[in-house]
């Protein structure tokens, strides 16, 4: 939920790619490729993972469930590495983190109340569990209480939590415990997952959306909600799509970004009440990515440049206040990657692989040796 989705390759991602071509097994179409889950920043609740250049994992901050991974239930304010593997991509639930490795395997730790790690268990894990044996992931996307992930032939998997239908699976069991396969298409792209709800791209530039509706955040124009995959719109230019607490936003092709669901706080870029269909945020067209939060949002374009808009009472924004924002607010001057990730603190990977945290700082997940709110961004030394 972290689950945010990207546009363009992260560098992770690039070595997963090399990876799948090495196993021999058919590879994702490259529309897919290009639309990861997870890459290699990426924020929870209250806890941060990054992946540097060499492979190594490392994470900071919030861990009463276990969701460092480092073995252990204490709050790190400054990185610790998990384990001694090399990871293609990480993406952080609430409290919870799930990651694919270079090999192509999955792995998941933290909290685990409503089967979300998938090990078959409903057991914390404070260190790493495998997600079944298969060496064919390529995205995950960990979001409040449920799992999604795509392999290299395109299929499509989630477990976890389920009430309002999040897995995409009919009948509706209240839980899964292990992966189960959503529906029968072989076009994935990746997935999304947010609170209640879940949204994926296709190779073929759909959106598709499924679960919780209440405040619109399926795009449907429904408050409802839906236990299998229905098709956002007819466009067939999405490339990525982000699934926040009670919203979503994605970008096209062509640059714009959209958004729609909950707008409490502004997290749609608008003015304005709930939105049941996709809204255009603004009138540029130079958006390459973007990532929704809790109740925020931020966005990178082509340039590097990184807007934030929605609730800033801890800072979350970056823009030096904490005033809340209902349009995109410049984030300093620096140029980010696609690697940004939002809630009530933001981390963003910068083109020179730095990376830079900001907001709320209690339980050191700004990674900075400290507990103390920064409302503007500060460079986190990560070890590797």
């Amino acid at each position: 939920m972290g689950g945010w989705l990207r546009v363009q390759w992260s560098r992770a991602v690039r070595i997963a790619a090399l990876v799948v071509l090495a196993l021999g097994v058919t590879a994702v179409p490259a529309a897919a490729q290009a639309a990861p889950a997870g890459g290699a920043l990426t924020t929870g609740y209250e806890h941060t993972c990054t992946i540097p250049a060499d492979g190594t994992l490392w994470c900071w901050g919030g861990n009463f469930s276990g969701a460092l991974g480092d073995g252990s239930t204490t709050n790190r304010t400054t990185p610790v590495q998990v384990g001694d593997a090399t990871w293609a991509s990480v993406d952080a639930g609430t409290t919870y983190t799930c990651g694919v490795r270079t090999d192509g395997t999955l792995w998941c730790w933290g909290s685990n109340r409503n089967g979300q790690l998938g090990d078959g268990s409903t057991t914390n894990r404070t260190t790493p569990v495998q997600v079944g044996t298969e060496t064919s992931w390529a995205t995950v996307s960990a979001g409040d209480s449920h799992t999604c992930a795509v392999r290299t032939d395109g299929t499509l998997w989630c477990w976890g939590f389920n009430r309002f239908g999040q897995l995409g699976t009919d009948p509706i069991e209240y839980y899964e415990t292990r992966p189960v396969r959503v529906g029968t298409a072989t076009n994935w792209a990746s997935a999304a997952t947010g609170f209640a709800h879940t949204c994926a791209t296709r190779t073929d530039g759909t959106l598709w959306c499924w679960g919780d509706s209440r405040t619109g955040q399926l795009g449907l124009g429904i408050l409802s909600y839906r236990t299998t995959p229905a098709q956002v719109g007819t466009e067939t230019t999405w490339a990525g799509v982000t699934s926040g607490y009670l919203f979503s936003c994605a970008t096209r092709t062509d640059g714009t970004l959209w958004c729609w669901g909950d707008n409490g706080y502004g997290q749609l870029g608008m003015s304005g009440p709930y939105q049941t269909s996709p809204v255009r945020v603004g009138t540029a067209s130079t958006w390459s990515s973007v990532t929704a939060g809790d109740i925020s949002a931020c966005a990178v374009r082509t340039d590097g440049g990184l807007w934030c808009w929605g609730n800033n009472m801890e800072g979350q924004l970056g823009d030096g206040t904490t005033t809340s924002r209902s349009t995109p607010a410049r984030v300093g001057d620096g140029a980010y990657s696609t690697d940004v990730a939002i809630g009530y603190h933001g981390c963003g990977l910068r083109t020179d692989d730095s990376v830079w945290c900001w907001g709320y700082n209690g339980s050191g997940q700004l990674g900075d040796g400290t507990t103390t709110r920064r409302p503007t961004p500060d460079r986190v030394t990560v070890p590797a």
